[in-house]
């Protein structure tokens, strides 16, 4: 299974005088520039993909739409991939106009057992987003064998990816940085007695080049 996982393009949440607390927002005007800017490249580097899933957030929703239309696919929407501290202890998620509007003052992987969202009852941790992750991960390895995967995500759910994969321990000390609409990319194999994943490549923006 080739995975390709691919953070939303720039949103209004993304902005550094943003200060509205966590809403869902959809893509600014770069941010559309640069999912037309993917649709139009991703195709001549891959030319089909089996599968489109998306984090059911507005930003991701717009990212993945040009895609959609350039390899005429349907869009798997999947909560799983929501980004972190926006769904609730059972993974389920909250409602995109009601959702926890202020996180924690320190970093999930500071307190990776405590909620990111602590004035809501049943808010996530980090552990436990890593599990949801770490779930929908091992549900595709199990579904798409032998196919070509694409995931519209968020930058939190590439790096719980990271985490899962290489088996990271709870406190992690490294932040896996990707800038919005980059591109990376794993594979599964099988293989008896090595390592079943690997990763080609992290943070790939061609595309963006000419905006």
């Amino acid at each position: 299974m080739r995975l390709f996982m691919i953070r939303h393009g720039q949103s209004l949440v993304n902005l550094e005088g943003w200060n509205q607390g966590n809403t869902d927002e959809g893509l600014t005007d770069l941010g559309q520039r640069q999912a037309a800017a993917l649709a139009h490249w991703l195709p001549t580097k891959l030319p089909t993909m089996d599968i489109l899933y998306c984090s059911t957030m507005r930003r991701a929703l717009e990212t993945a739409a040009p895609l959609c239309a350039a390899y005429n696919i349907t869009l798997q929407r999947e909560d799983r991939l929501r980004e972190v501290g926006n769904n609730r202890l059972d993974h389920s998620p909250y409602p995109n106009d009601d959702l926890p509007r202020d996180y924690a003052d320190y970093w999930g992987s500071e307190r990776p057992f405590n909620s990111i969202t602590p004035a809501m009852g049943e808010g996530e941790s980090w552990m436990h987003f890593r599990t949801r992750v770490g779930s929908f991960l091992e549900e595709i390895v199990q579904r798409h064998r032998q196919q070509t995967v694409v995931a519209i995500c968020h930058g939190g759910v590439v790096e719980a990816t990271f985490d899962h994969i290489f088996n990271v321990g709870p406190w992690r000390r490294c932040e896996v940085w990707l800038r919005n609409s980059g591109i990376t990319q794993f594979e599964y194999v099988e293989h008896p007695r090595r390592e079943t994943w690997r990763l080609h490549y992290h943070d790939r923006a061609d595309h963006l080049n000419d905006l």
